[in-house]
This record gives C-alpha cells, structure tokens and sequence, in this order.
C-alpha cells in the first residue's frame, strides 16, 4: 500500500468512528432534550466517509430510523461511495 491508501484507510476507520459516537452523542442529547446536533452534520459527515458509521450509529442507538432523509438518504450514501470506490478501481 502506498502512503496515501495508508493515509485514506486511517481516515475512512477514524471518521466512521465519529460517525458512530457522534450519532450516541445526539441520542442523548434527544433524550436529555439538550441541544442537538444538527442533521446537516450528520450528513456532511457520511458525505465525507463515515456512512458506514452513522448508519451503525442508527442502528446501534436506535436513532433517527423513523426519518426517511435518513432510513433512505444514508443507505444511498453508501451505495454512491460503493460505486465510486468500484469505478476508481478500474
């Protein structure tokens, strides 16, 4: 592996784990009705490799699975970065 897959690797692991905290973290604030973390964040950070972290998020917290812009929105995510990961690969 090159230094820059080496690099990616590290960041894809690091930003699913916040993905995956950060989904815990807005949980508990939903609980405690303390203020959230908005969805545009959650977002940004599935866009920018941690998709796979906030849907475990999701699904290991049970949260936002009632909200379509995330039941159908994530999954998709996860299948762009699937296929553009496919295609680099040509």
């Amino acid at each position: 592996m090159s230094p820059f897959e080496i690099a990616f690797v590290i960041f894809i692991i690091l930003i699913n784990t916040v993905g995956v905290f950060i989904m815990g973290i807005d949980k508990h604030r939903a609980i405690k009705h303390k203020y959230r973390i908005p969805e545009k964040v959650l977002f940004f950070i599935a866009i920018i490799g941690g998709s796979i972290g906030i849907y475990l998020g999701m699904q290991i917290y049970n949260h936002k699975t009632k909200h379509k812009q995330f039941t159908l929105g994530i999954p998709f995510i996860i299948l762009v970065q699937g296929i553009l990961i496919t295609v680099s690969q040509l």
